[in-house]
């Protein structure tokens, strides 16, 4: 999103096929007068305020889309999007769909209004003369207008009884514009509008969470003279990601990665780029400071967590029947009206989903785990390469560096393998599954108590309502059906022997 301080010149640069390679179409929600109307009130306001700098006349927006979408229609398409963010936020709108030169950037510019018409202008004429000095500001008497020679002087004007001396067209400015969750905002809706059109489910798009325990990486476009820093850059982020999935993993408590993110990557950077500006390399002894100090926190945790806590694992092994997995009723909750006998409890949806989460969590952990033996192994050769001396060890450390770079490349990759294990059942993170999990953990728990209360109270073995069950039953319901004509069948027969 941009500030536009030349909005009747922005637009024109928008939609004129001069000016533009590519102009697939423009949609507009309102005349073009509209926009030179807004534009003079905020130029207007901007002297009545005695602000410095430039007036803002209105914003832009700048909306990447997929290259699939050049398969539609451009004025349907461009007049879908326009109209979303004017239902959604009801201000006047013009947009214009681009391509870049090399056609690998399809795009929609859409400037919007930060005023909206008033219902009724307001207008008011002048009861008396009024005066006004150069800086545009009411003052009482003639004489405060007046030069030395007794002449008006330059810039100071004069509206005469009976003439508009205000006219008022437009509401004040929507403060929520100028809010940092507007922006998080638009992105969420139009990545959902996106999403609703994207074809192939691997090229859905996401917004990437602000104040997330991850690190957001850049996009490097075509011919990029900064490609290689960008680049360098990524992989510095993915790195600080991947210990981040660790550590989930390992059970560190989010708000504890987030501290050490804050204490070792934001502040640091705030800091160094007040002092000494913008520093890739810097960047990169930060980030790998917070992973050192991320790792020390899993150890620290992994430590305490065989005498702390309890093997959950072990645990929830006995408490998942084949039944539970049939299981897919939507609300847990047993009847509190008094009946002979109560009701079978049903299980919640992500209840339902518990087995296999369990599943995909139990391979998370042993391939966290599997990262820890190799970590282990990765230290123990960096010791005995600090260990090794002497002229004539050059072989042993070259074997032993040889190994280090091997461990180090396997280690990378485990921990790239780490989310996909989530995104095969289509969870973006390991965050967002773990999430998910937690919660399908404490709901099927909240099940099993219910089930066991419902056992005792009936006498009962709980019945299952699952998918799976209601196949079983029709399969018998068929055998039962198949056995009776064959039954049938043999009677006739013999019955025809007679």
């Amino acid at each position: 999103m941009t500030k536009l301080s030349n909005v009747k010149g922005r637009i024109t640069y928008i939609s004129s096929h001069a000016k533009q390679e590519n102009l697939y179409a423009v949609y507009e929600t309102t005349e073009r007068k509209f926009w030179r109307e807004l534009a003079k009130c905020n130029q207007e306001e901007f002297v009545k305020s005695g602000t410095e700098g430039k007036c803002i006349e209105a914003r832009e927006l700048i909306i990447a889309l997929p290259e699939s979408f050049t398969e539609f229609q451009p004025d349907r398409l461009l007049q879908l999007f326009t109209n979303h963010f004017k239902q959604n936020y009801g201000t006047e709108c013009i947009a214009a769909l681009h391509h870049n030169k090399r056609k690998t950037n399809y795009h929609i510019h859409l400037i919007f209004a930060e005023r909206k018409l008033l219902d009724e202008p307001i207008i008011k004429i002048a009861s008396r003369n009024m005066f006004y000095d150069e800086n545009g500001k009411h003052v009482r008497t003639k004489k405060e207008i007046l030069g030395e020679d007794g002449e008006i002087r330059e810039g100071c004007s004069i509206v005469k009884k009976g003439e508009v001396y205000e006219k008022k067209l437009f509401t004040a400015k929507d403060e929520r514009f100028k809010s940092n969750s507007f922006l998080d905002e638009v992105k969420h809706s139009y990545t959902d509008l996106i999403n609703i059109y994207v074809q192939d489910e691997k090229q859905k798009l996401q917004v990437f969470e602000r104040g997330s325990v991850y690190l957001a990486t850049k996009k490097i476009g075509k011919n990029n003279p900064k490609a290689q820093e960008i680049e360098a850059d990524n992989q510095k982020r993915r790195e600080w990601n991947r210990a981040v999935d660790m550590a989930l993993i390992s059970g560190v408590p989010e708000p504890k990665i987030m501290e050490v993110k804050r204490k070792e990557i934001t502040e640091p950077i705030r800091e160094s780029i007040a002092r000494r500006g913008n520093r890739p390399r810097l960047f990169s002894r930060i980030v790998t400071v917070a992973v050192e100090a991320l790792e020390f926190l899993i150890a620290s945790v992994l430590f305490k967590k065989p005498r702390e806590v309890p093997n959950q694992t072990e645990q929830t092994k006995t408490e998942h029947p084949e039944y539970v997995a049939e299981n897919s009723m939507a609300v847990v909750k047993t009847t509190k009206e008094e009946k002979a006998e109560p009701e079978q409890p049903k299980m919640t949806r992500l209840a339902s989903k518990y087995p296999k989460l369990f599943k995909v969590n139990k391979e998370l952990e042993e391939q966290n785990s599997a990262i820890q033996k190799k970590q282990k192994q990765l230290s123990a050769k960096k010791k005995e390469l600090s260990e090794v001396k002497g002229w004539f060890k050059g072989r042993k450390k070259k074997e032993l560096q040889n190994e280090i770079d091997e461990l180090k490349s396997q280690i990378r990759d485990m921990k790239d393998y780490l989310p996909r294990i989530v995104q095969k059942i289509e969870y973006r993170s390991v965050q967002e599954f773990l999430k998910d999990f937690k919660a399908s953990q404490t709901e099927y728990s909240q099940y099993r108590t219910a089930i066991e209360k419902w056992k005792k109270e009936t006498g009962k073995e709980p019945v299952a309502h699952g998918i799976r069950a209601k196949l079983a039953e029709k399969k018998q319901e068929i055998q039962n059906e198949q056995k009776n004509k064959q039954h049938t069948h043999s009677q006739n027969k013999d019955r025809g022997a007679r």
